[in-house]
């Protein structure tokens, strides 16, 4: 397995991958599927505003992607960062979600990010172990904000410090 940038010609398996999660309702607050061109946009405001989105491949096969988005969208904000990361559906539990996560938290400091942060359904189990198995503690609940197909979910919020700066006066 492999890590790149991901460009707009990987964008219809972006696509193909975050779409293949939806049916489920464990890790997306959409509920029909997004096209290519919804998510150009999306892409290119990753490049501009230098918040990656890497793409994990195996040769030319994509197994799943990681975006990093900024965080509220206030200057005060900018060393935070949420994390989204989908995985192929015949890719998951393989460690392509771990990989892609690990390889964040490694990468954080050199973007200038000092604390990550994820946002994950209460019932999906398996992102909440895999962020917590990262050393991401829950700072956050907002019971049921979510409604999919009729019931009411929970919102976790997960973080994690990446680097220490200066202490507050």
């Amino acid at each position: 397995m492999t890590f790149r940038d991901a460009t707009e010609a990987d964008l219809p398996a972006i696509v193909a991958i975050y779409n293949a999660a939806i049916p489920g309702r464990m890790a997306t607050a959409d509920t029909e599927p997004v096209t290519v061109a919804q998510r150009l946009p999306w892409l290119r405001e990753h490049e501009r505003a230098s918040r990656p989105l890497w793409l994990a491949v195996d040769g030319a096969q994509p197994l799943g992607w990681l975006s990093f988005q900024s965080f509220y969208g206030r200057p005060a904000y900018h060393a935070t960062a949420e994390l989204s990361v989908y995985v192929a559906p015949e890719q998951q539990r393989r460690g392509v979600a771990l990989a892609l996560v690990t390889r964040a938290l490694a990468e954080a400091p050199r973007l200038g990010l000092h604390t990550l942060l994820g946002f994950v359904f209460g019932h999906n189990a398996p992102s909440l172990a895999l962020f917590e198995r990262l050393g991401f503690e829950r700072w956050a609940l907002l019971p049921r904000v979510a409604e999919l197909d009729g019931v009411e979910r929970d919102l976790v919020i997960v973080g994690r410090r990446v680097s220490l700066s200066r202490p507050a006066p």
